[in-house]
């Protein structure tokens, strides 16, 4: 499915579109790079959507089952939420090359500091070296490398379920707020150079402050064979609510390394390159 077609079909039958969210199978890269785009911008779609930042317009329908899914399509009429469509879009460009290694939605209230933020989204994306392999031996035949394509599924929809559910119980933001999104890469691999489409280099590339009193929540991740991608979400611990405590992370900086964003333990992240585009 080509990027244009990801963030803007419409609604036609509600039936055809659960069946194609979220495939039984992956087979191969092409599918599983789709399908993680496509988590990617359902994800994104949603925390604009829940969190009230652009309007109605700017949104097409999906269902995943019960669950009605607004994802953002490119509205002229609405610069801010255009200039995500094109995040996006950049993002699939560096995932198509195996490039990205993180990608941080941040929120910020004062313009003149925006490396002080309020709230901040974390996507992290592994890619397999090896090709899987088919599983023969199973009697499960849409088995790939241990991994069962209906356990994928399952893991797809409960990903975007939780999302939603952590966004409807989250409070407020402040009132005057801005975005920013920067993406960190795997530097053996990307060139010095690269650019994706609706970024600029950093010129001014330090650490993340947050102001106030953060906290850390695991959403979850999904594994293809192909592909990995794990969803986290830093905020305000005031506006934490009615939220799981099971998703709540202990020891929440206050200041966020580029090299910890992705706050694994068992991983080192190394040294990275940070490209950033915002608007106001």
């Amino acid at each position: 499915m080509s990027t244009c077609q990801l963030l803007m079909s419409r609604q036609k039958k509600k039936s055809s579109k659960e069946s194609l969210l979220f495939p039984t199978k992956i087979a191969t890269k092409q599918q599983s790079v789709v399908l993680v785009k496509r988590l990617l911008a359902i994800s994104v779609s949603c925390i604009t959507y829940l969190r009230g930042l652009f309007p109605e317009s700017s949104y097409g329908t999906r269902y995943l089952d019960d669950l009605c899914l607004k994802i953002l399509r490119e509205d002229k009429s609405c610069l801010g939420s255009f200039q995500i469509v094109k995040w996006i879009q950049g993002c699939f460009d560096a995932l198509e090359k195996q490039y990205l290694h993180v990608a941080v939605l941040a929120m910020y209230t004062n313009p003149e500091e925006p490396e002080t933020v309020t709230e901040l989204y974390q996507f992290k994306f592994k890619y397999k070296k090896e090709v899987p392999e088919m599983d023969i031996i199973s009697n499960r035949t849409n088995s790939v490398n241990g991994v069962y394509s209906e356990d994928m599924k399952q893991a797809s929809s409960l990903l975007i379920r939780k999302l939603y559910l952590l966004m409807q119980n989250l409070g407020p933001l402040p009132n005057d707020i801005t975005l920013t999104m920067k993406l960190l890469y795997y530097n053996d691999v990307t060139p010095d150079d690269y650019q994706p489409p609706g970024f600029k280099k950093d010129d001014n590339p330090g650490d993340l402050l947050f102001d106030g009193d953060p906290v850390n929540l695991k959403v979850g991740s999904v594994s293809t064979g192909f592909h990995t991608l794990k969803v986290k979400v830093t905020t305000e611990n005031k506006r934490m609510g009615r939220v799981e405590s099971n998703l709540i992370q202990k020891n929440s900086p206050t200041q966020i390394s580029h090299q910890g964003l992705d706050c694994d333990e068992e991983e080192e992240e190394g040294s990275t390159k940070v490209e950033r585009k915002r608007w106001k």
